[in-house]
């Protein structure tokens, strides 16, 4: 069940990171075996910051783009080289679109209505957004209805929490701020990737 393209299925989120910090956080998230990295499109300078990681990295990570909003930002990630996208949101036409285009999709949703319609489009992995507001009730009640499609918690997911998310079903978790906040030293970022990845491990049987 749950079948995903990354080795750990914990997706780095670098919310607001500049082209100029972006190698060097990525290279200690990738030496700590994240390999899903997203850059939102709100950071500045996105494309510096995806296009260099990419180059660097996307050999041995898959570089994304997370609040994508528009068909014309999943088509520049794919001149890119990314290959995968994260929405806020549920909105088939863009899901469509950047399938069509050969990227994978992780689609924000809060309902079973939004989650199935995002699946109908063709999203093949789903992100409950925002986590905290609903807790690991609301996964083991959505798992209830869903297909065995990878869903990721994202929003006030930390590492004491992340077990339970886990344990009520659902497959990873995108972590943010709780991981990376703009500005932040390098070692910060690889000390809350190592606490993340400990938490994920001791959930493994």
């Amino acid at each position: 069940m749950s079948r995903h393209p990354f080795r750990l299925p914990l997706i780095a989120i670098l919310r607001g990171i500049r082209p100029q910090e972006v190698l060097a956080h990525v290279q200690v998230l990738v030496d700590e075996g994240f390999d899903a990295i997203e850059i939102p499109l709100n950071s500045p300078d996105w494309t510096d910051s995806i296009g260099s990681a990419v180059r660097a990295f996307g050999d041995r990570a898959w570089i994304g783009g997370g609040t994508v909003l528009r068909t014309a930002d999943a088509d520049a990630l794919v001149e890119l080289g990314a290959r995968f996208v994260v929405t806020p949101n549920t909105d088939p036409a863009l899901i469509r679109h950047a399938v069509a285009r050969g990227l994978q999709v992780v689609a924000g949703f809060a309902t079973p209505s939004e989650a199935f319609a995002a699946l109908d489009a063709g999203a093949q992995m789903l992100k409950l957004f925002p986590a905290s507001t609903y807790g690991p009730a609301h996964v083991r009640a959505l798992r209830a209805v869903l297909p065995p499609v990878p869903l990721f918690v994202v929003g006030g997911v930390d590492p004491t929490v992340l077990a339970g998310y886990l344990s009520a079903g659902s497959t990873g978790a995108g972590i943010g701020g709780e991981l990376y906040r703009p500005g932040q030293p390098v070692d910060r970022t690889q000390d809350s990737a190592r606490a993340f990845k400990q938490a994920y491990l001791e959930v493994l049987p």
